[in-house]
């Protein structure tokens, strides 16, 4: 990656460590007046209107979203950005139904995956866990790498560093304040956000002036907007699934289901939260659209940056790296607090500990130890998108026999447990190599010549099908 420096390592550093630092003494002063395990899980279930639509998105709109749907749309073209909108924005409006009735059905509830070991046996339960934990963890890994990732684009700040103070800062207050700090910090982190992309989208459209149109993507890149593109109907369904899914296993979202002081206030914040994150993300999915069509060659994951920094202005690359630290702090808080309350709540029927033992002290090393081989795999730079996608399979092949078993009592353990463990190997087959030129099935087990041009093009469309609705299939032949 080039190192272009819009501004100096000394002032993207001190940027770096004043935000997060303001962030963690926020937290920390805060939630000083709410201890207790209840606090720490559910906010003592006392949430109201402001805070929890604020906090659902904070917590859904990452740093994935400067990096994300912009990438996705430089070869998904606009069925892409429709279909990663409507997919990080619908479970929301799913959350409506389903939160409710989990709520009345399981009044002192903290997790979802509390609500299926009641359902479900051991073995099931445990890997259902498993598979949400992992989920959490490479969000939590692309979220670091993501804003290391931007810091090191704009100043040439070594990726080690950056993540390192992430990390530091947001675990702090996180593991000291719970899900307390989380929701009062996102609330601080949500108007920042909000102001910064007012002001980016604001000097985008001024600078790129007639550039960001559908008439200058539909003559510089026409197929993008065709309705002849198959990736466009492709591209589409494959984030429309694998977001959604992923977004409906989030235990962050549900522990903010459980924090609502009720029902109409739950509603009415996802409402919200449905109609504020759609425009978000199509306005970022559609600068992909407009970078690629000025610069074929643009590197997929900078699109939006490549419009934003043409000019190279110190003032904007700062208002980017702020922008990016409060979108990065308030995701990593809301997932380290939701893989600590897993571990509080279903440890203990997980773990089998023969003596005693402080999960919530289990926890936050557990939590420490994966935000180490978080902090790895962030100085590394791995594909941010490759990453996401790689943790959506596991949450595609979990959702329809998960939540189908919410209102089916007749589908049992076992066909559960082998439908979720087929849709896995379904998807595995077929998931693409990060080039997304070949699969484990088409072009390394079996060559990729012997298989339809639309299998060989459509591997990650295909993988995310196929591990979604094997399951389904499981189901009718048992």
């Amino acid at each position: 990656m080039d190192k272009i420096n819009f501004i100096s390592q000394s002032t993207s550093l001190t940027l770096v460590i004043t935000i997060s630092l303001i962030f963690t003494l926020v937290g920390l002063v805060y939630s000083k007046r709410f201890q207790g395990i209840n606090n720490y899980l559910t906010a003592n279930r006392n949430i109201g209107f402001f805070s929890l639509s604020t906090s659902l998105v904070a917590s859904a709109l990452g740093a994935w979203i400067l990096f994300g749907p912009a990438s996705a749309a430089t070869w998904g073209g606009i069925g892409a950005v429709i279909g990663y909108a409507l997919g990080t924005a619908f479970p929301m409006i799913f959350l409506i139904f389903l939160g409710k009735k989990i709520r009345n059905e399981f009044p002192k509830g903290s997790t979802l995956i509390e609500f299926l070991r009641k359902r479900f046996g051991k073995s099931l339960f445990k890997l259902i866990l498993l598979m949400t934990i992992f989920y959490l963890f490479v969000f939590l890994c692309a979220e670091v790498t993501a804003v290391a990732t931007l810091i090191n684009y704009i100043s040439g700040t070594e990726l080690w560093i950056t993540a390192l103070i992430i990390l530091i800062a947001t675990l702090t207050y996180t593991l000291y304040g719970g899900l307390r700090a989380s929701i009062f910090t996102d609330i601080i982190q949500m108007i920042v956000i909000l102001i910064l992309l007012t002001i980016s989208v604001f000097y985008l459209i001024s600078f790129t002036g007639d550039q960001f149109s559908f008439s200058f993507v539909k003559e510089k890149s026409p197929h993008l907007l065709s309705s002849n593109y198959i990736p466009n109907y492709t591209a589409g369904l494959t984030f429309f699934i694998a977001v959604a899914a992923t977004n409906l296993f989030h235990q962050g979202n549900w522990q903010r289901v459980y924090a609502a002081k009720n029902d109409d206030v739950l509603k009415k914040s996802l409402i919200l939260t449905f109609i504020v994150i759609i425009p978000i993300v199509l306005f970022m999915g559609f600068s992909g659209l407009v970078a690629v069509s000025i610069d074929p060659k643009v590197i997929p994951d900078l699109g939006f940056f490549s419009l934003l920094l043409r000019n190279q202005t110190e003032f904007l690359s700062m208002v980017i790296i702020i922008l990016g630290l409060s979108l990065t702090i308030s995701t990593v808080d809301t997932l380290v607090n939701a893989i600590s309350s897993l571990i509080v709540v279903d440890g203990k029927a997980t773990f089998n500990f023969s003596k005693k033992i402080n999960y919530l002290k289990f926890s936050k090393f557990f939590i420490v130890a994966l935000s180490t081989i978080a902090f790895i795999i962030a100085s590394k730079g791995f594909s941010i998108l490759y990453l996401f996608l790689l943790a959506d399979l596991f949450c595609c092949a979990f959702v329809l026999t998960v939540f189908y078993s919410f209102y089916n009592k007749k589908l049992n353990e076992k066909t559960a447990y082998i439908s979720i463990i087929l849709g896995l190997i379904g998807g595995f087959l077929l998931f693409p190599t990060p080039d997304f030129s070949k699969s484990l099935l088409v072009g390394v087990m079996i060559p990729a010549e012997l298989f339809p041009v639309f299998i060989s093009q459509s591997l990650l469309f295909l993988s995310f099908l196929v591990a979604t609705f094997i399951p389904a299939v499981i189901w009718k032949l048992r």
